[in-house]
């Protein structure tokens, strides 16, 4: 098994690269001469950084594909105040001869510590049908493994393995102290609608050795998939009632808040408004921190632009 040379967070401007990378994404594209060039983001377990490849672009990618590990000889160069690598040189290698972990962003956290302390909070639940239906899901061997490695979005949050269950758990923990404030909410509901706003990701992306959509999560998605999910599991539980069963599934459909955000209804209760409030709250301060922490423009105050925030990021004075 090869040990992996160089980490992505440790390259400099002018350092000469000999290591080896997945490739996260990779595009053909032509220079203004009609000159074949390459796009390959390469990833390793620190972020993503861009390279191209000038000369010998077609053959070079002839030789790999998107998630494949590859060995890369190349030089790191600064390029609009972000570090890019030119690329001279690529072997594929097998995954076999690798340690994914080296390749793959995962959550900083104990998994299974937090874990536990999410399956807590249903043990927290005096509603029996919802805890019934919580516990149909986390006492399920697949279910548990798939939702400690998922991811909880592909580019925006969370990105990284066991990133849904850092989101859900924060999530659930930040409603148990708006149900304090609000004592009229439904806590019950709550923190189930907050465990369960996601379980449809599990499914929703693939994430063996890259992370990405599976066919159900482009052609479904999360939000259809997860009220299915949860529709099987009630089904098979005696005498759930028929309301509770509306409005849990009502959170799930409406927790990304508006139409143009996918969310095929809008909130319509105390309980799905703050679901879907603490969610987008949740999902909005881990893409500015991880944005900010990452940014590798160091002579300014600010970050880069991000294009899904459509804003540059204020890192704040050096102290």
């Amino acid at each position: 098994m090869k040990t992996k040379e160089i980490y992505l967070k440790d390259i400099k401007q002018g350092d000469k690269i000999v290591s080896s990378f997945m490739a996260a994404e990779k595009n053909m594209a032509f220079s203004q001469k009609g000159s074949p060039y390459l796009t390959v983001r390469l990833r390793d377990k620190t972020g993503d950084i861009e390279s191209k490849v000038w000369e010998n672009a077609v053959e070079f990618d002839q030789q790999f594909k998107k998630g494949d590990i590859i060995y890369i000889e190349g030089r790191a160069a600064s390029y609009k105040n972000s570090i890019q690598i030119s690329i001279v040189n690529i072997k594929k290698i097998p995954w076999e001869e690798v340690e994914p972990a080296d390749y793959l962003p995962c959550v900083k956290g104990d998994v299974h510590a937090m874990f536990n302390e999410m399956t807590g909070f249903i043990e927290k639940v005096n509603d029996k049908y919802l805890q019934t239906l919580l516990n149909a899901f986390f006492q399920e061997e697949k279910t548990i493994e798939l939702f400690q490695r998922a991811p909880a979005a592909k580019g925006f949050h969370h990105i990284y393995l066991g990133g849904l269950l850092e989101h859900t758990l924060s999530v659930v923990r930040l409603l148990e102290k708006v149900a304090e404030h609000y004592p009229n909410l439904n806590k019950d509901m709550l923190i189930a609608g907050g465990i369960l706003h996601d379980i449809g990701k599990i499914y929703e992306f693939s994430f063996n050795n890259i992370i990405d959509y599976s066919d159900e999560g482009r052609l479904i998605g999360h939000i259809v998939m997860g009220v299915e999910m949860i529709n099987k599991k009630i089904a098979a539980i005696d005498d759930f009632p028929p309301q509770l069963a509306l409005e849990l599934r009502h959170i799930i459909l409406s927790h990304h808040g508006e139409f143009e955000f996918g969310s095929p209804k809008r909130p319509k209760t105390l309980e799905a408004l703050v679901v879907h409030y603490i969610d987008d709250l949740d999902a909005k301060f881990n893409a500015f921190q991880t944005f900010i922490a990452d940014s590798s423009n160091v002579d300014s105050d600010w970050t880069n632009y991000n294009r899904f925030l459509e804003r540059f990021l204020y890192k704040g004075k050096p102290q």
